[in-house]
Order: C-alpha cells, then structure tokens, then sequence
C-alpha cells in the first residue's frame, strides 16, 4: 500500500468529506475557471469589435488534457512554447494554440493576470457557496432545528456561571443557536462579491490607448455583470477585498456560534445529561475500551477553529498593499480554499456528532427533582405582590445550599400569604416551570 504524500490532512484523511469542493477550490479548478474567463472576455470582445471569427474550439469544455498542458507549458514548455513559470501567461499561451493564428494576439488583449484572476476567484467563490456550502449549511441548520423542535418539553435545570439555576428545556436551549445562525445564513445568502477588469493599474490604459472607440468603463461593467458578480470601476491592479472578506466574516460569525453549540453539547456529554449512541465496532479508546468519545463535535471544534484563524488572517492582510500591487495578496487568496474546506469539513462532523446524541430525560428529571431550589426565582416574584422582603428571605433559606421538596413546602407553609397563594406556589416544581416555551417555538 503506498502512503499519500499529501501534507494537508484534507487531502488525505479527510479527503472523502471535502472532496466535493475541489472542483471549486483545487489548482485544477483554477486554471479551468481562469481558461473560462479568458474564453468570455475573448467572445465579449470581438462581439464589441464586430469581428467574425470561427471560435467553437477555442470556446470548447476545458478537460484534464488542457489543465495538463497549461501546467506543462508553466514548468517545462511545450513544443515551441517556453517554460512560463508564470501560469497566467502559461494559460494565454495554451488558448492561442486553440485559435486562428490570424486572432491569437487577441486572447489576453489589453489585460493584466489579475484582470483574469480576481473574476475567476470570484466565481470559485460564489459558485462555491451557492452549489456545496450554503446547502451544507442549510443541512447542518434544519438538523439543529429538527432536534430543538424534537426535544422542545425536555425540561433540565439551567446552568448560569456553572450554577444551579432557574429550568430550562433542552430543546429551547438548542433552538437558541438556531436562531443565532439562522440570521446569519441569510445574511451569507445575499453576498454580493466584486470583481474587475481595468488594467495593470486600474486605469484602463492599454484597452483605451489600443482600442479608444470602446467604452471600457460601460465594457467593465457590463462583462462583469454577465457572470453575475458586482463591477468594482475604481481600482488598482487589484478588487478591493472587502467584498470577500465580508462573506468570510458571516462564516466566521457561523463558525463561532457552531463552536458555542459544540462546547455545550460536550458539557452536556460530559456531565452525563446527554447520551451518546454507540456505533458497532467503533474504538473510542486505543486503552479504555468502554469509552464513547464525543469525537466529531470536537473535530468539528477543532477545524472551526482553522478555518477562522484563516478568515482572521484574511481580513487582516488583504485589505493593505503596497501602492498598486504586490503579491502578497496572491499567495493568501489561494488558501481561500483551504478555509472554506475545514468550515465544511467541521459542519460534516457537527451532523455526525448530532447524528449519534439525544438527552437522558431521566438524568434530567433526576436532577430537577433533586434541586427544587431552582424555582425559588419565581417563587420570590410571586411573593412580591403579597409580603415584603420575600428575595431576602429564599436567599437565606436557600443560597449555596441544597434543600429539598419538603423543606421548600414547610417554608411556603409559614408565610402569612392566602392559601390559594401557598397552593400556587407548592404546585410550582422545577419540571412546569417552563414560562412561554411552547409559544417561543411557536
């Protein structure tokens, strides 16, 4: 058996999860979603020039055989073709061999690489969103919202600084983060990202200067448009990032709220009030055979965490360069990617983990009945409209302290409060004390 090679873990170990998104975000897709863009500008230009040209096979699918070439003529030439190292250049000079001799000069015409880049990137990016991301997401979100609604009346004692406190349910407390990425999975789907074609400096000079019958501005803005991404007309050499980067701080965003919902589904694991479904077969521990781990909600912590070191990372570099260009932005836009992927690996392992839990109701209402000091909230709310200092008086009954059920009732007993009131309050335990829950899901 040869062992992969690969450095990074997502091509190797996790290469199955991530795999769909390689046709967005691999070297391959690169040079293909590049040719396409060079194939579009091309088509757009001779239509603006009225020029009549045979461009079926230039126009032509892009296969495995193209992304070879172009990757040969970067590193090594091909035929008479010098080596490149360049693989912008490397990608013009393959397309020309696709095309009239009498048009060559015409593929790339007036462009800088990055004319080509950004737009290509931008479509990685959105088509990237729109085909695997955004429905992982909305995957990920119906499950989470699936499991609230489920467990909508498992009622469990809250925890606040780690304390006892007021009742919950399980499925409220879960609903919570769905709420939370809910407004942020619709803010992601309405991201517009920008794109541009002005030259090697944003000035639109060798275009005007070769070709000054044409518009370029209303060109720019109309070829940009075509692919359904948002024209930026004043740049330098490069889009201004801030497009991309506010698609990746809605991720980032998401990103936390999951790692929030991972920490406390792994308390919940932890102290016992959630139990996990065992898979036939399955170690948990190379030592400790009986040991179920809570594994995927910690991978998914784990690479939730990669993936917003690198959104951080990009928000903080791109948005400096010096004066018009430099490629220190080119380096970093290629591992957009590799964010992305750990983001969708981690919400792969989010559905697992939540695939194999559900809540031990019976721990739960153990622990209810054990800590009835954890209605006295609204027992000291409802004694305030009949006797005074009623806070003071739970708090010295009950603060750091576990009573139970019947030294509750005796208290109630010896207020001097209506016997309705008494009944009221002794009727109260910490299983009903659930407030607007029912309408909060309604």
């Amino acid at each position: 058996m040869k062992l992969s090679e690969n450095i990074s873990p997502l091509d190797n170990r996790y290469r199955e999860v991530v795999r769909p998104l390689a046709r967005y975000f691999s070297e391959d897709a690169f040079i293909r979603y590049r040719i396409r863009v060079e194939q579009r500008y091309l088509r757009a230009l001779f239509n603006e020039l009225k020029i009549k040209a045979d461009l079926e096979e230039f126009l032509g699918p892009v296969t495995a055989e193209d992304i070879a070439a172009v990757k040969e003529i970067e590193e090594h030439g091909r035929g008479e073709i010098p080596a490149t190292h360049h693989d912008g250049k490397a990608i013009e000079y393959f397309l020309k061999t696709r095309l009239d001799p009498r048009f060559q000069e015409y593929v790339h015409f007036g462009l800088t690489t990055e004319d080509v880049n950004n737009i290509a990137l931008a479509l990685m990016l959105r088509e990237g969103l729109e085909e695997e991301l955004l429905p992982g997401l909305d995957t990920l979100l119906e499950e989470i919202r699936a499991l609230a609604r489920e467990e909508r009346r498992t009622a469990m004692p809250g925890r606040t600084h780690g304390q006892w406190a007021s009742p919950t349910t399980f499925g409220k407390e879960i609903m919570v983060f769905v709420r939370r990425l809910e407004s942020e999975v619709a803010r992601l789907k309405t991201a517009r990202i920008e794109a541009k074609l002005s030259g090697a400096v944003g000035s639109y000079s060798a275009l005007k200067f070769a070709l000054p019958e044409i518009d370029w501005l209303d060109f720019s803005r109309k070829f940009i448009r075509s692919f359904d991404l948002t024209p930026s007309l004043v740049t330098t050499q490069t889009v201004p990032p801030e497009s991309y980067l506010r698609v990746f701080q809605s991720f980032q965003l998401i990103n936390s709220i999951l790692v929030d919902l991972c920490r406390d589904l792994w308390r919940y694991i932890s102290d016992g009030w959630v139990v996990q479904k065992p898979v036939e077969g399955e170690i948990g521990s190379s030592v400790m055979p009986h040991k179920v781990n809570p594994i995927h909600f910690e991978n998914a912590e784990g690479n939730l965490k990669i993936a917003n070191a690198l959104f951080e990372c990009f928000a903080r570099e791109l948005p400096v360069s010096r004066l018009q260009r430099d490629l220190s932005d080119s380096t970093i836009k290629r591992n957009f990617g590799v964010a992305l992927a750990h983001a969708y690996l981690a919400y792969h392992s989010c559905r697992e983990g939540l695939a194999r839990i559900r809540p031990d109701r019976e721990m739960m209402e153990g622990l209810l009945d054990d800590h009835p000091e954890i209605v006295t909230e609204g027992i000291q709310t409802e004694l305030r409209k009949h006797i005074p200092d009623p806070y003071e008086r739970l708090k010295e009954l009950t603060r750091g302290k576990t009573i139970t059920g019947e030294e509750l009732h005796r208290f109630i007993d010896s207020l001097e409060v209506p016997g309705e009131v008494k009944e009221k309050l002794k009727d109260l335990t910490p299983s009903n004390y659930l407030g607007e829950i029912d309408r909060l899901f309604d």
